[in-house]
């Protein structure tokens, strides 16, 4: 009796949640891990999530990073954004101060993997306070992201609005991407055996 074929895992996507303390980051995550909004909760130093999703109608893993907004964690970013396949950097519309802080992010990412092609979504947060609170207008956060080449979305980790959305969009940013490395990978490997023999 032959055994069975060894089942292939399924791909894992590394996402990376950047932005300032306070933002929201972990109220997005616990959302979209859990279905729960935490209005409390203590800084994070960095934590870490997995499940399987389905992406697209092929079942993949998501693990997600959550890392510290606090100043005092800068020095052991380099090594979460080095494990990083695609980040979501987050700031609050209702916080300018915040908004300023994604320039910072997004030139420490693309120093650390020397890469500014890297799938990246800017994500403004705390839409459900509504224009009372807002100091950061959906043109400016958007001229910005067009300006990166990304997307702009904004999100509610209270109401959900957006929070399924962001995840799954860069899933399938990253997950196109590894396709087109790969492929570019075999054309080369290709190209180098033609030239073997043409030798």
């Amino acid at each position: 009796m032959r055994k069975k074929a060894k089942q292939e895992t399924a791909p894992l996507h590394k996402v990376i949640m950047v932005g300032s303390g306070g933002v929201g980051k972990s109220a997005l995550t616990l959302q979209y891990m859990y279905g729960d909004f935490v209005e409390e909760y203590d800084p994070t130093k960095a934590d870490s999530y997995r499940k399987k999703i389905v992406l697209d109608n092929q079942t993949c893993q998501i693990d997600i990073l959550d890392t510290a907004g606090q100043e005092e964690y800068a020095a052991i970013r380099d090594n979460y954004y080095r494990s990083g396949e695609g980040f979501l950097c987050v700031f609050s519309i209702c916080e300018y101060e915040s908004f300023l802080h994604t320039q910072e992010f997004r030139d420490q990412i693309s120093r650390v993997l020397d890469d500014d092609k890297v799938p990246f979504i800017l994500v403004g947060n705390k839409a459900d306070l509504g224009p009372k609170f807002r100091k950061v207008q959906w043109e400016e956060a958007d001229a910005r992201a067009m300006e990166w080449n990304c997307t702009y979305i904004e999100t509610s980790a209270k109401t959900r609005q957006n929070v399924d959305d962001i995840f799954t969009l860069l899933m399938r940013q990253i997950r196109d991407r590894k396709k087109r490395n790969a492929s570019s990978k075999d054309h080369e490997r290709k190209r180098k055996r033609i030239k073997c023999l043409i030798l």
